[in-house]
C-alpha cells in the first residue's frame, strides 16, 4: 500500500480518458472470473485448476488497479485507506480460506504471509530499487525522516505481532491467548492508524519526494467522477471473485505443496508475492526514474499495511470462527527479521543510496528464499 501525497488537479489538466485509467484486461477479468466461478473451472482437473488460478492471478492485478484508481481520485487520506483495505480484503481472503482448508496445518500461514511480506519489502523490493536506480544513477537520495519514521513503526508492530508471542506464557507453544491476540489487534490499528495521520495530514512533507518528477505527479490528471464510480464497481466485483476462487482453489494448492515435499511457508511467500506484484513493479520503475523517495514510500507502505491490517483483521476471523492462529516465528525467521531491520536502519539512515546497499538487501533476501524452501 503506497505512502501517496495529495493528489490536486490543475485546472489546465483534463480528466483522465477513461480508456488510460480503466485498461481492457482490468474490465474483463472480473467478468471471466465470474464465470469461472459458476462453471466450477477450479473442479474441472489440473486444466481446469491452472486456468482458475491464472484468472485468480489476473483479478487480484485488476483489484490492485481500480483500487489504485479511486484512490487516485479521492485523495488522501482516503484514497490510502481505500487502497489499503482493497489489499487486505485479497490477502486475508487467500489466508483464511487456506486456514480453512482439510489438507494440512495451515495454522501458521498468516504468520508466515506477513513475514514474508516483510522480507519481500525490506530485501527484495527496496535491495532491487537501490540497486537498479543506483546503477542508472549512481547515487540516490531521499528525505530521511520519512522513513526513519516507516522503519520505527514496522520494527514495532513486527516485533509484537511475530516475535513477542514466542515469549509469552499463557498459552503453550508460539501463539496468544485470545486477549493478547485483541489487544496485539488494538495496537497495531492504533500505530498503522497513527502513521497514516502522520502521514497525510501532520508531517505530510516528510514523504514528498524530491526532484523534477514532482510536478508531473502533483498535476496529473485524476479519473472523472464517472471512472472512479465504475472501478470502484469493478473493483467491488473483483474482490468478491478473489474470495470465491482463493476458497475454490485453497484445498488444491496446499495439497500440492505438501505433496511436493516443500514446507507450508512456501504459500505464504506466494501469497505475499502476488498481492506485492503491482506495488513492487511501481516501486521499480520509480527507481529507474531516480525517484527513490517513491519507492521507499511504496515499498515501506505495503509492509506497514500488511502488519497493520492484515493482523488485526485475520486475529478477528480466528477468534470468531475458532481457528488456531500461530504467530510466533522460529529461531532462523528472528534472526533474519532482526538483521533486515539492522541493515535497513543503517542503509537507509543516511538520505543517501549506492549499488553497495542494494546488493547487501538482496543477498538478504536470496537467504530468506534458499532457508525457507531448504530450511
Amino acid at each position: 500500500m503506497p505512502l501517496t501525497t495529495a493528489t490536486t488537479q490543475s485546472p489546465d489538466h483534463a480528466p483522465m480518458p477513461w480508456r488510460d485509467a480503466l485498461p481492457v484486461w482490468t474490465l474483463a477479468m472480473p467478468p471471466v472470473g465470474l464465470v469461472a466461478v459458476a462453471i466450477g473451472l477450479a473442479k474441472l482437473g489440473t486444466i481446469g485448476i491452472v486456468a482458475a488460478t491464472l484468472i485468480l492471478i489476473g483479478c487480484v492485478l485488476a483489484a490492485v488497479h481500480h483500487a489504485e484508481v479511486v484512490a487516485h481520485r479521492v485523495g488522501e487520506p482516503f484514497g490510502t485507506l481505500v487502497l489499503a483495505v482493497a489489499v487486505t480484503v485479497i490477502e486475508v481472503s487467500l489466508i483464511v480460506s487456506l486456514m480453512l482448508a482439510e489438507s494440512g496445518d495451515a495454522s501458521a500461514l498468516a504468520r508466515d504471509t506477513v513475514f514474508a511480506a516483510i522480507m519481500i519489502i525490506l530485501n527484495g523490493i527496496v535491495g532491487l530499487c537501490l540497486l537498479a536506480g543506483a546503477a542508472r544513477h549512481r547515487e540516490q537520495r531521499f528525505t530521511q525522516r520519512g522513513v526513519s519514521a516507516a522503519l520505527c513503526v514496522l520494527a514495532a508492530m513486527a516485533v509484537l505481532s511475530l516475535v513477542l508471542p514466542n515469549y509469552t506464557s499463557t498459552t503453550p507453544g508460539p501463539t496468544y491467548s485470545a486477549s493478547q491476540l485483541l489487544f496485539t489487534a488494538v495496537v497495531s490499528l492504533i500505530l498503522y492508524g497513527t502513521f497514516v495521520l502522520i502521514q497525510t495530514v501532520r508531517h505530510r512533507d516528510y514523504f514528498l519526494p524530491g526532484g523534477e518528477g514532482v510536478a508531473a505527479d502533483v498535476h496529473a490528471a485524476l479519473p472523472s467522477n464517472r471512472t472512479a464510480w465504475a472501478a470502484f464497481g469493478v473493483l467491488a466485483v473483483a474482490l468478491v471473485v478473489v474470495v470465491l476462487l482463493a476458497k475454490a482453489l485453497s484445498a488444491t494448492v496446499e495439497r500440492a505443496v505438501l505433496d511436493a515435499g516443500l514446507p507450508l511457508a512456501i504459500v505464504g511467500v506466494v501469497i505475499a508475492a502476488l498481492v506485492l506484484a503491482p506495488e513492487s513493479l511501481a516501486a521499480y520503475r520509480a527507481a529507474k526514474r531516480d525517484r527513490l523517495q517513491t519507492s521507499l514510500n511504496l515499498a515501506l507502505g505495503s509492509a506497514l499495511a500488511t502488519i497493520g491490517l492484515t493482523i488485526p483483521t485475520v486475529a478477528v476471523v480466528s477468534l470468531m470462527l475458532d481457528l488456531p492462529l500461530t504467530l510466533g516465528i522460529d529461531g532462523k525467521s528472528v534472526v533474519l527479521l532482526a538483521l533486515s531491520l539492522f541493515v535497513a536502519t543503517l542503509s537507509l539512515g543516511t538520505g543517501r543510496t549506492t549499488v553497495l546497499q542494494g546488493a547487501v538487501h538482496l543477498v538478504i533476501f536470496a537467504a530468506y528464499l534458499f532457508t525457507t524452501v531448504i530450511p
